[in-house]
């Protein structure tokens, strides 16, 4: 509720502040309850295994070498797998000379590879 008032000592009028007042404590309050807010979340963020593992230099140096472990594994039997279908498939044409020819002696050394005795 504002209103003019006249200083006695200027006699200049001023007004009354006590409706701006009130709609800056509510946006004080509002941004109070949004840094509660922030806070909350942020212990939450803070509380995730992620965060926990990235803040612990020896945590991150172990699952950094596992995933590189696993990566390796990965691309070294995708690579396996693929390149076997590859020759295989290359080994069932034969409208291509060179390349079925090729590919045939491919196969027949893979076969007396996992034939011949290990030692």
């Amino acid at each position: 509720m504002s209103g003019e008032t006249t200083d006695e000592t200027t006699g200049e009028k001023t007004e009354e502040t006590t409706g701006e007042t009130t709609d800056q404590n509510r946006q004080t309050d509002a941004l109070v309850e949004e840094m509660r807010a922030l806070r909350a979340e942020l212990e939450l963020l803070n509380s995730h295994r992620f965060v926990r593992i990235q803040n612990n230099m020896p945590r991150l140096l172990a699952f950094n070498f596992a995933r590189g472990l696993a990566v390796g594994l990965g691309t070294l039997l995708g690579a396996t797998v693929l390149l076997s279908l590859l020759v295989w498939a290359l080994s069932q044409i034969e409208f291509l000379p060179i390349i079925g020819d090729w590919a045939s002696q491919i196969a027949s050394e893979m076969r007396e590879a996992g034939d011949s005795p290990r030692r």
